[in-house]
């Protein structure tokens, strides 16, 4: 049955690798299973020729998508219909592959219905869109298999879920469906493979690709005084890096964030005139036409250098790519990872990876990542628990299509890993919710969404509210996005309506590239022009702050427990010397079981800095915890100041500090009222009512309307507020509250690394060190809290002045 695929691989001249055939054999004998390989391995075709050998062998049988294939961006599936063309053409195979997303012409999903592909890439949201038809049952009655491409992307996600649910009802159609998922960078796969598989199934786990190297080289700056510059400074360096860069080497120069990608390549243009037309900007932000174009730029070779952010950092094939740098620390082992397997991205090939520092204590990061990789370690991925609004939408989409029986769905449901254990009072819950509104909005006859039908079915009636269902499926809940465009021509991409809601006409911002001034906002599109003034202001779109990985900040610790003991043995460490000998004289490095806390006074006030090495949001949590426990001791205001590697308070001057810390020190570290002082600390209230807009987004009660139509982020706060007060005040034990309050103790505080940190400082020394001014380790968070202050000097100016008053005080 292999032999056609096996003769295609004759005729390009390859020889399949091991894990391919593997993975063949596995799905020939009906088997389902998870392919872990490193990228650029050539996992697609392991998991697609397997089943095309099925299709070639029963091409007679009767006509219909026999693979579905799920990616999570649209780019990939353009990318893997080039793949998959190739051999169909080259060998005349009876096959056709069609492409279904958001970019899909009507034109085309109706030939898609009428005379379907037999293979069909596409995205989760458009997979519940067509469950969502009439059509859906017919469409997939012949489906042999589903293969779900970069699993480690959305399984952490609700829209890996929202594909878990689809995946679910697939096999209710279809009992003998086989599942095959592909990762790159999943720590916990036999978990992975389950959530997947679905709980029925036995994954079988597919690993053993050659390693491909991985060489990655720090740009160390000359020379690092006592006084580690801060992120935003990065930019000053850019001399460094461009000696560094080869004008002739294909190159992607990865940043964490749209903004930062932004800046980026706006200094590299200026300082690279002669690179001018073979420099571009890649975000997801930018309009879909200049995205394409600039990747078939460099899969061509006309386009050498690519700032970009994490929008290339999924499959894509880009063979002539050379070399990636990643500017700033990663945040964890597998994005670089990821990141380094954009170049060489052929089985075998070596990835070279440049990494640009922007903070100095970024080496520091740098180091513990290479010994990560050393270890062979990366981050386990695990989705969000039993969310009911993804539920809810899922039971809608369903309704809309075929409709569904209860019994049966709540059975296919439970067979997924995510919802395996969900209650039958929460399963009555949704049921309710969907057909009478729940207990308060049952007057509102868009809310009573369900009908019953004569067979026991629910289904969707009202055309309205089945037709503004399908335009509103998905579970990403950004803010509204305004769309960016010349006032004669073409559109750009979109910016959040936070950042235009801030500008004046004639206000210039720099965008895609560019200096744009602003004209008008009208029907949610700012209309800009082109202009030579110049401005500092770049957009800023929400999620744009990373957080150190659990698995990054443990041996982040044994990286500063290193250094303390003198144990420098590689150039990120070597380089951050004369930074530890300042930390040492001035105060200490903790070994990995221990927790730093150091005190000062200054003109400032009191200062406190802690120093658990957990991460910049389980430092927030910390941060006002102890604040709001101090404040219970003796009243005062206190400035909670936070980074990757510990957390600032600062108070009034007569503030006593030392004496709370010394008296106090185990009511700090307690962990037995956690909930109930975050409560107290953080306004968990208003947190959990910011939360809950995006869970009503999802569960279907907020809408965004009809396209040219879409609401307004005031338009959604509002409806969202007052659902938010509604179900407080006449249905508090509704179900979506209590997960919003979960999701933001869960995810946004993440509250069982706090609760872990707390334990582990629990069990450990802690070393109090008063000391005569901030440290080197102090230093970050003293940036960090001017960044977030009035005044008429820059911050570059503040930091500048800062240093030099304390090199004066040491002598220098």
């Amino acid at each position: 049955m292999l032999s056609p695929i096996l003769n295609w691989f004759q005729h390009q001249r390859w020889s399949p690798l091991p894990f391919q055939k593997r993975t063949w054999e596995s799905h020939l004998q009906g088997l389902s299973g998870l392919i872990q390989v490193p990228t650029g391995s050539g996992k697609t075709y392991a998991a697609v020729m397997g089943p095309i050998a099925q299709m070639l062998a029963s091409a007679n049988e009767q006509a219909g998508i026999r693979l579905l294939y799920i990616t999570p961006l649209r780019a990939l599936g353009r990318d893997l219909a080039v793949a998959l063309q190739q051999p169909i053409d080259a060998m005349g195979w009876p096959l056709r592959v069609g492409i279904r997303n958001g970019d899909t012409p009507s034109a085309e999903r109706s030939r898609q219905i009428k005379n379907p592909p037999e293979i069909l890439i596409t995205t989760p949201e458009s997979l519940c869109v067509l469950l969502a038809s009439r059509h859906c049952e017919a469409l997939f009655k012949t489906l042999d298999t589903v293969v779900l491409d970069e699993w480690h992307e959305l399984i952490g996600s609700k829209r890996g879920i929202q594909a878990e649910l689809a995946l679910s009802w697939l096999r209710q159609q279809r009992p003998q469906l086989q599942t095959w998922a592909i990762s790159a960078t999943i720590g916990n796969l036999e978990e992975s493979a389950r959530y997947a598989l679905g709980e029925a199934c036995e994954p079988c786990l597919i690993t053993g690709a050659p390693k491909r190297g991985l060489d990655v080289t720090s740009i160390l700056p000359d020379s690092i005084d006592g006084f580690p510059w801060g992120g935003h400074l990065g930019l000053r360096r850019y001399e460094d890096l461009i000696g560094k860069l080869k004008p002739c080497t294909s190159t992607l120069l990865f940043t964490n964030t749209r903004n930062q990608a932004e800046r980026w390549f706006q200094c590299l243009r200026y300082a690279c005139p002669e690179m001018e037309g073979l420099l571009a900007l890649h975000h997801s932000a930018l309009d879909r036409s200049e995205r394409e174009s600039i990747e078939a730029a460099v899969k061509a070779g006309s386009m050498l250098w690519v700032v970009c952010t994490s929008s290339l950092d999924l499959g894509v094939d880009f063979q002539p790519v050379e070399r990636v740098v990643q500017i700033g620390s990663p945040k964890n082992l597998a994005r670089l990872l990821q990141r380094a397997g954009r170049s060489a991205h052929l089985p075998g090939g070596t990835s070279k990876v440049l990494f640009m520092p922007t903070n100095a204590l970024e080496l520091l990061e740098l180091s513990a990542v290479r010994r990560g990789l050393e270890n062979g370690m990366v981050e386990e991925r695990r989705p969000p628990n039993q969310p009911l609004d993804v539920l809810l939408q899922h039971l809608t989409t369903l309704a809309c299509g075929p409709g569904f029986r209860p019994v049966e769905t709540l059975e296919a449901i439970r067979s997924t890993s995510t919802y395996r254990t969900l209650e039958q009072e929460g399963w009555d819950w949704c049921l309710r919710f969907l057909e009478h509104g729940g207990d308060c909005l049952g007057a509102y006859p868009r809310y009573r969404k369900l009908d019953s039908t004569d067979d026991g079915r629910f289904v969707v009636r009202d055309n309205a509210i089945a037709r503004l269902h399908r335009l509103n499926i998905g579970t990403i809940t950004s803010a509204p996005a305004i769309r960016v465009r010349f006032v004669r021509g073409s559109v750009l991409g979109h910016v959040e309506e936070t950042f235009i809601s801030q500008l004046k006409p004639k206000d210039v911002f720099f965008f895609a590239g560019r200096q744009l001034e602003f004209v008008r906002l009208r029907d949610m599109t700012a209309y800009v022009k082109t202009t030579t003034k110049k401005s500092t202001a770049v957009p800023a779109w929400a999620g744009g702050q990373m957080s150190l990985s659990d698995l990054l900040t443990h041996h982040l610790r044994e990286e500063v427990a290193r250094a303390g003991r003198g144990e420098l043995d590689n150039n990120e460490l070597k380089a951050l010397e004369p930074l530890f000998e300042r930390q040492m004289d001035l105060s200490t490095l903790p070994s990995s079981d221990q927790l730093l806390i150091e005190t000062c006074r200054t003109r400032e006030g009191m200062h406190l800095y802690a120093y658990p090495f957990e991460g910049r949001f389980v430092h927030e949590g910390l941060g006002f915890l102890w604040a709001t426990r101090l404040t219970k001791k003796k009243r005062g205001t206190i400035t909670v100041s936070v980074n990757d590697y510990g957390f600032e308070l600062l108070a009034p001057k007569g503030y006593p500090m030392d004496d709370l810390l010394e008296e106090h020190l185990e009511d700090l570290l307690d962990d037995s009222n956690l909930e109930t002082d975050l409560e107290q600390a953080l306004n968990l209230s208003e947190l959990c009512r910011r939360r809950f807009r995006g869970i009503a987004q999802v569960a279907g009660l907020l809408v965004q309307g009809f396209p040219g139509k879409n609401k307004s982020a005031g338009q959604l706060q509002i409806s969202g507020s007052l659902l938010w007060e509604v179900f407080n005040k006449h249905e508090p034990g509704n179900l979506l509250l209590k997960q919003a309050q979960q999701e933001v103790l869960q995810e946004q505080l993440e509250l069982p690394r706090l609760r872990s940190a707390l334990k582990r400082m629990q069990r450990g020394e802690t070393l109090h060190c008063p000391t005569p001014r901030p440290t080197p380790l102090a230093f970050p968070l003293l940036v960090e809290r001017l960044n977030n202050r009035m005044s008429n000097e820059s911050v570059l100016e503040r930091i500048q002045r800062m240093q030099r008053e304390a090199l004066n005080q040491e002598g220098f």
